[in-house]
Parts: structure tokens; C-alpha cells; sequence
């Protein structure tokens, strides 16, 4: 009966997904059949995310176990039992477009579980093009959404993420070259029509002759002068009565010689 072929150790990569029998646990962990020419091994702070005593209270001999590389030596695999995030901090840039869950809304904005150690954070803001008031008016916790990230703080560990980077951006209306044409063409009409109604109401107005002008300013500067002399005839007459007014007065109070 011939032997099962290995599969090359050169095509495994970090993180690729195997299925494994136990071979043999130790006090350090456990020795894994995965089928390479190469054993793996799981070290006991890779069986479990949570602190154990004994390998034997997680794996024993001959079962079955879902396995990730973690790297590849020259003499072993180093595996583990702990699945590994889909996005490490180091793999996390900038303008990465990424795929995520929902997973809190706040009032400032939602969180999404990207695969990385903790959710990224879609501001309000970000959100959608135009205003939103609350995250709730444009996601739900549980949607699946796609996302590009806008900054990674590791120190902090922070990642931010934008949903509005991704839509097609608004495009301002700009007229063709024809619409352009047609639209001055409609201005250049429209003043040209304005001009015309001016020269037609200054046609209306009938011009006078040289005779005629002449005529008016005469007849112009008579009322003038038939105006200033009845407001020298007013005030003449006004003083003269000013005058008899004072001499009556003066003859009621002084006495008179006998």
C-alpha cells in the first residue's frame, strides 16, 4: 500500500487553516500529524486563550483538532489552537479598503468588527455624503459593510474607518460647450432686446427745434421774473401794513399836547 503524500511545507503560509491528529501531548504542549514532511507543534499558550494547568485539559492523544500555522522552521510548524485575527496591527494601512460587521452604534458613531484585535470606528461624519444626525439613519448593528480605513494609531490602538470614502463622489453640474453657447446666446439676445426697447422709447420722444427751445426758456425765465416781482409786491405790501400796525400803536400810548 503506498504512503499518503505530504503536502510541500514551502506552500503554507501564515494563518492558512489545517485539521490535525494528535500525536503526543508533553508538559509543553503537543505534538500534531498535519499531513507535512515536517511535525507541528502546539505550544501550551496556543492551546487556549485562557490559561490552562495541563495540556491534557485541552487535547488528547489521537483527536482531531483545527489547527493555524503560525510559522515554518527548518524543523518544525509552529501551530496553534487560538484563531488568528484576520487583520494584525502591522498588516493595518491607511486607504485599505476592508469588509466588517456592525457590531455598537453610538451616538458619535458605529463600531466594526474588521478582524482586527479591536472594532474600527466609522464616525457620524463619515458615515454618508451629506448630513446624518445619528449613525442608526444609515447602519444597524449586524450589517455587513465595506469600509476604507483613514488612520491606524497602534500605540493607542485605534483604527478609524470611513464608509463615505467609498461612495462616488457628488459631481458639480458643468454645462457642455453647447449648453454654454446656447446659454450666451440667450444673454446676447436678451441685451439685445433690452437695447432695442430703449432706442424705440427715445424714438417716442419727439425732438424739439432750435426755435421751440428758444421759446420754452423764454416763457421759462418770464414766470421766473412774474414770480419774483409778486414776492417783492407781498413783501412791500406786508411792510407798509407793518408800519400803520406801529404808528396806530404809538398813538394810543404816548399822550398827545394841548
Amino acid at each position: 500500500m503506498a504512503a499518503p503524500e505530504l503536502a510541500p511545507v514551502v506552500a503554507l503560509e501564515p494563518k492558512t487553516k489545517l485539521s490535525g491528529k494528535i500525536l503526543k501531548t508533553t508538559l509543553a504542549g503537543a505534538l500534531v500529524d498535519i499531513g507535512q514532511n515536517l511535525p507541528g507543534v502546539i505550544h501550551i499558550s496556543q492551546l487556549s486563550k485562557d490559561s490552562i494547568n495541563k495540556v491534557e485539559d485541552v487535547v488528547k492523544v489521537g483527536q482531531t483538532v483545527d489547527v493555524w500555522v503560525r510559522r515554518v522552521k527548518k524543523d518544525r510548524i509552529e501551530l496553534t489552537m487560538i484563531q488568528p485575527l484576520a487583520l494584525e496591527w502591522k498588516e493595518l494601512e491607511p486607504e485599505m479598503v476592508v469588509k466588517g460587521k456592525v457590531v455598537r452604534l453610538e451616538t458619535y458613531g458605529a463600531f466594526v468588527d474588521i478582524g482586527a484585535e479591536r472594532p474600527g470606528l466609522v464616525h457620524v461624519s463619515e458615515l454618508a455624503r451629506g448630513y446624518v444626525k445619528t449613525p442608526s439613519e444609515v447602519v444597524k448593528e449586524g450589517d455587513e459593510i465595506e469600509a476604507k480605513v483613514l488612520d491606524v494609531n497602534r500605540k493607542k490602538k485605534q483604527i478609524r474607518l470611513s464608509i463615505k470614502a467609498l461612495e462616488p463622489a457628488i459631481e458639480e453640474f458643468k454645462p457642455t460647450k453647447k449648453e454654454e453657447k446656447r446659454s450666451h446666446g440667450k444673454r446676447k439676445a436678451k441685451k439685445d432686446a433690452e437695447a432695442q426697447a430703449e432706442v424705440h422709447e427715445q424714438a417716442k420722444t419727439p425732438e424739439l427745434t432750435a426755435m421751440q427751445l428758444a421759446w420754452q426758456q423764454a416763457l421759462e425765465r418770464a414766470k421766473g421774473h412774474e414770480k419774483e416781482q409778486k414776492f417783492k409786491r407781498v413783501k412791500s405790501d406786508t411792510s407798509q401794513e407793518h408800519e400803520e400796525i406801529f404808528s396806530r400803536t404809538l398813538e394810543k400810548r404816548l399822550p398827545t399836547g394841548g
